[in-house]
C-alpha cells in the first residue's frame, strides 16, 4: 500500500488505518509511536506537490492490464508515438513497472542515462516532443533485477511524478505493471489531485475450450 513506510514490518496495517500503531504487527516498529498518535493520518504532502507539478500537464492517461504478456507496454509505446506524430504536441511516457521495465527496450533507448538538473531529473527524449522516464535508465545493466518491497517501489513512483522535469505537456501516458498491486494503489493516490482523464485496459480475447469446433485434418 502507498501508506506503508519503507521500514515497516510485514503485515503493517498502513499509517492511515485505524489499527495503525495498535495492531500486533506494529510491535517493535520504529514508527509505532508516531502512527499511534494519529499524526500519520494527515494527507501525504507529496499529493499536493505532485498536483502542482503536473498542473501543466493537460491530459493524463493510465494504461493497465489484468495480466502480463498482453501487449500493454507495446500499446503504451505506440500510443505515445501516435500522439507525438503531431509535432505541435508535447508527449511523455512514464514507465512505473518497477520490477519489469520494458519501455526502454521497446522505445529503443537501452543504455540511455537520466541526468540530474536544478529542476529535477531530466527524462530521455526519443524525439524533440517525446520524453520517456523509466527505472530502466537508473540501472547499471538492463539485466539487473529489481527486487523491492512495496514501500520502496511506491517511493520511486512518487519521485517519478514529483521530481522529473516534465515541463509543459499535452499528454502524459503512464504504463503500469500488469495486475493490481501496490503500484496501482500508489499511482491513483498520488494522482488524486490531478484530474486523470481516464485509463485504457488492455485485454486479449478468451475462447472457452468447449466452444472450439474440431478441426478436420487432411
Amino acid at each position: 500500500m502507498a501508506d506503508v513506510p519503507e521500514n515497516a514490518p510485514d503485515h503493517c496495517p498502513g499509517t492511515s488505518s485505524d489499527q495503525a500503531g495498535k495492531s500486533a504487527s506494529c510491535q517493535g516498529c520504529p514508527n509505532q509511536q508516531l502512527c499511534a498518535s494519529g499524526d500519520t493520518k494527515a494527507p501525504d504532502p507529496a499529493i499536493a506537490e505532485i498536483g502542482e507539478k503536473l498542473s501543466v500537464v493537460k491530459h493524463k492517461i493510465l494504461v493497465l492490464s489484468g495480466k502480463g504478456g498482453v501487449g500493454k507496454s507495446t500499446f503504451s509505446a505506440h500510443l505515445a508515438h501516435a500522439l507525438a506524430s503531431d509535432s505541435s504536441k508535447e508527449v511523455a511516457l512514464l514507465d512505473v513497472d518497477i520490477c519489469g521495465p520494458s519501455i526502454p527496450r521497446i522505445m529503443g533507448l537501452e543504455g540511455e542515462q537520466v541526468h540530474q538538473s536544478g529542476s529535477g531529473w531530466s527524462p530521455v527524449y526519443v524525439e524533440d516532443n517525446l520524453a520517456v522516464m523509466s527505472i530502466g535508465f537508473l540501472l547499471s545493466s538492463p539485466d539487473d533485477a529489481v527486487i523491492w518491497r512495496g514501500p520502496k517501489k511506491n517511493g520511486m513512483i512518487k519521485q517519478f511524478l514529483r521530481d522529473v522535469d516534465w515541463g509543459e505537456l499535452d499528454y502524459l501516458i503512464i504504463d503500469t505493471p500488469p495486475g493490481t498491486s501496490d503500484e496501482h494503489l500508489s499511482i491513483v493516490q498520488y494522482l488524486s489531485s490531478t484530474n486523470v482523464d481516464g485509463a485504457v485496459i488492455i485485454t486479449t480475447p478468451q475462447v472457452r475450450e468447449d466452444k472450439l469446433k474440431p478441426q478436420r485434418v487432411y
